[in-house]
């Protein structure tokens, strides 16, 4: 974990369990890595879905550390509802958190990495936007969205020594998720194959070695962290 000492991050979500977690784990490694959150205690105030926030946001790193080495987007939310019964402004709330946010995060990233001499760029996605899900149509078509955006921004910046990638988790045990039903719960560890469910400090690993020189020559891939529940 040394490997990550002197890096700067930036993790968009970090007051929730698994941005929560990639944060801890960056840290852990010698990187000093920043939480963007709306939420009071944060360690840089930000809306991800304002584009003036999110500059604003990194030009603050720049002006403290002086480069960006590492930009991950955690943020994310969701609505259950089957399509025909969700409303407009919850499904452009959704897309403008989940993609509107990760599209933000890179257009104000990359130029500060391009100055750095490169950069990683990680994008939490889901296995739900691959496969999709019953009632989860906008979540689903967020997550989905942001396949497409990294593997085309990772074409465009891949000279810049930027490696752009996607980590889908699976269902992941965090405290939002221990409260629902258990039904949901089991049906989740039945679809994996083995046995049991993703922790954030398993996102958090995958983050991290991305985040590293042993992740220098992965980009524009979808890596999937799920207790193999995606082919379940």
């Amino acid at each position: 974990m040394n490997e990550l000492v002197g890096r700067v991050a930036i993790v968009t979500g970090g007051d929730g369990a698994i941005g929560g977690a990639i944060i801890e784990r960056l840290r852990s490694g010698g990187t000093n890595a920043l939480s963007l959150d709306t939420k009071d205690g944060a360690g840089i105030h930000c809306d991800v879905t304002d584009d003036t926030s999110v500059s604003q946001a990194v030009g603050r790193i720049e002006s403290e550390s002086g480069r960006l080495d590492v930009a991950v987007h955690a943020a994310g939310i969701s609505r259950d509802a089957v399509v025909w019964k969700l409303g407009v402004d919850e499904w452009d709330r959704i897309q403008a958190v989940n993609l509107r946010g990760a599209f933000l995060l890179i257009r104000h990233s990359v130029p500060l990495m391009r100055k750095s001499g490169g950069g990683r760029i990680i994008l939490i996605g889901s296995i739900n936007g691959s496969r999709g899900k019953y009632g989860t149509s906008a979540y689903s078509a967020s997550k989905s969205g942001l396949l497409g955006l990294s593997r085309t921004v990772s074409r465009e910046v891949g000279r810049f020594g930027i490696t752009v990638n996607v980590v889908e988790p699976g269902w992941v045990r965090t405290p939002l998720t221990e409260a629902l039903d258990d039904r949901w719960r089991d049906e989740a560890v039945a679809e994996t194959q083995l046995g049991e469910l993703v922790e954030p400090s398993d996102i958090a690993a995958m983050v991290a070695f991305l985040s590293g020189p042993d992740g220098r020559r992965i980009t524009g891939q979808i890596l999937r962290v799920d207790a193999g529940q995606c082919i379940g």
